[in-house]
């Protein structure tokens, strides 16, 4: 049976080290309010909605607004929950084409900051890779600012 591994072409990894403990920085990934605060691509841009059914199998849907009011919603479902250590989840836009990816996240205590290592899979090109790996660059620094 063959075994298909991620390529750099089809997946994306990030790292970023938040100066708050790991119980924290998960409160930021799975509750609504704290969502809001930063889940979007820059500063330009709010996140009006947050919703959050935080259970394996349970729904998320987030609305990002742009400054010119055009709204981008991101939605999935949760694959695995084991806080304060580990977050899977699907990744999909309700008004685009791309088709559904998976996101991995891993929180790693380091002495009271955390390390979050993203990963982000199943891109069908290169193109919503390099473009996703940009917003998440940008929703990071956000997260960096809302947990600090």
């Amino acid at each position: 049976m063959a075994t298909s591994y991620p390529t750099t072409e089809t997946s994306l990894q990030v790292r970023r080290t938040f100066s708050a403990p790991p119980e924290k920085v998960f409160r930021a990934w799975t509750e609504p309010e704290a969502l809001k605060k930063w889940c979007a691509p820059s500063e330009e841009y709010s996140t009006p909605s947050a919703e959050v059914d935080l259970k394996v199998g349970g729904k998320y849907r987030i609305v990002m607004q742009a400054p010119n009011g055009n709204q981008h919603i991101a939605a999935g479902t949760y694959r695995k929950i084991s806080p304060p250590r580990k977050l899977v989840f699907t990744w999909f836009w309700e008004d685009g084409d791309m088709p559904e990816t998976l996101v991995t996240l891993e929180f790693h205590d380091r002495g009271g900051a955390t390390e979050l290592v993203l990963t982000h899979e199943m891109f069908p090109n290169l193109e919503q890779r390099n473009h996703h790996e940009q917003g998440w660059i940008g929703c990071l620094g956000r997260l960096g600012k809302a947990v600090s």
